[in-house]
């Protein structure tokens, strides 16, 4: 199966960009954790549907600090988390937004839910690439 074909399954599913984005990558390194799937839920349509930022963008970027940042006490952030998510950042604005005029889902949908279907997989699957492009050359 190819990831859009997947990607398709998951959407079909009831899961959104941000969920999906963070699906795909666990089921790549064959892990499971359906906490944080469940907690992503407020961020598609641009933080509940409120048309803000892309959730396929703060999917992302949640996805970085998954496995760059810090988790428990014990623990310490990669020095460098804020550095990857700020490239990812960058090239989102530079390659989505400067296309959509903006990088809130309400620019990129132009404020119809219904338009989901249109630019939304392209995007998660542009997002999803770019995400584990920057965990790799961090060696994550």
């Amino acid at each position: 199966m190819d990831l859009f074909e997947r990607m398709s399954e998951l959407s079909a599913e009831g899961f959104y960009c941000s969920q999906i984005i963070n699906l795909l990558a666990f089921e790549m390194r064959g892990e499971e954790h359906p906490d944080v799937i469940r907690a992503l839920s407020g961020l598609p349509g641009g933080l509940g549907f409120s048309g803000k930022l892309c959730g396929s963008l703060t999917g992302g970027a949640c996805l970085i600090g998954f496995y760059a940042g810090k988790g428990a006490a014990e623990e310490t952030a990669e020095p460098n988390l804020n550095e990857m998510i700020g490239q990812l950042v960058d090239w989102f604005e530079t390659e989505i937004g400067q296309f959509y005029g903006g990088t809130d889902c309400a620019c990129i949908l132009e404020y119809e839910k219904e338009n989901m279907q249109s630019p939304c997989p392209k995007i998660v699957q542009a997002v999803f690439e770019k995400t584990l492009e920057i965990l790799e050359e961090n060696n994550l």
